[in-house]
């Protein structure tokens, strides 16, 4: 039975963590503001989550909250990646080369490489599985078996308008995100949160 109440619990809890500044995020602005492979590159990052959050929903982000090994796999696994991504942020950042990368200019990017691209920045990335599986799902896990299917519908809502909203906005401004300077201060904002994420989950653990 459909829940508004767990529903919207869902969307609040699922639209905080995918919200916070990550990988993710960062690949779908660079995609919009080249323009390229827009659309395909929304439509996987929102299959993803929704395939991850069905996953955790199922139980296995219950197992593996339980199990210290995978947990502990996912934290350090997580914080690495975290770590590698916020420093070659700052390295771009430091080049200033990103932003003249991403204008109209740059080379054309081929859909299929487009695509493996999105699905490498976000299935090697250990810190979107303790997000979607492991805190969703062992939250949904948590609720009433009647109520699970409105958390999980909630938590896919906002992975549906977050990078919607995310990639199409960003289009919409692309010659502001495209000056160097706009995309320094990304970078270096990007890196910063990428690290402070990194000791949280260390902290964390």
């Amino acid at each position: 039975m459909f829940s508004q109440q767990v529903y919207l619990q869902g969307l609040v809890l699922g639209a905080s963590l995918i919200m916070a500044i990550g990988a993710q995020n960062v690949h779908v602005l660079r995609t919009s503001v080249r323009g390229q492979h827009v659309i395909p590159t929304i439509a996987v990052c929102i299959a993803i989550d929704v395939v991850l959050i069905a996953v955790g929903m199922s139980g296995v982000g219950a197992l593996v909250e339980n199990s210290p090994f995978l947990l502990a796999l996912a934290r350090y696994g997580g914080a690495a990646f975290l770590v590698w991504y916020g420093l070659r942020c700052w390295k771009s950042s430091l080049r200033g080369g990103a932003a003249m990368e991403l204008g109209a200019g740059g080379q054309a990017q081929t859909l299929g490489a487009a695509l493996a691209a999105v699905l490498a920045i976000s299935l090697l990335n250990p810190h979107l599985y303790l997000d979607t599986v492991v805190l969703l799902g062992a939250v949904g896990s948590s609720l009433a078996a009647g109520e699970r299917g409105s958390f999980a519908l909630g938590a896919m809502t906002a992975s549906v308008l977050w990078f919607t909203g995310l990639g199409l906005g960003a289009r919409r401004f692309a010659s502001t995100l495209a000056r160097p300077a706009v995309w320094r201060a990304i970078e270096t904002l990007t890196g910063a949160m990428m690290l402070v994420l990194a000791a949280l989950l260390l902290i964390d653990s």
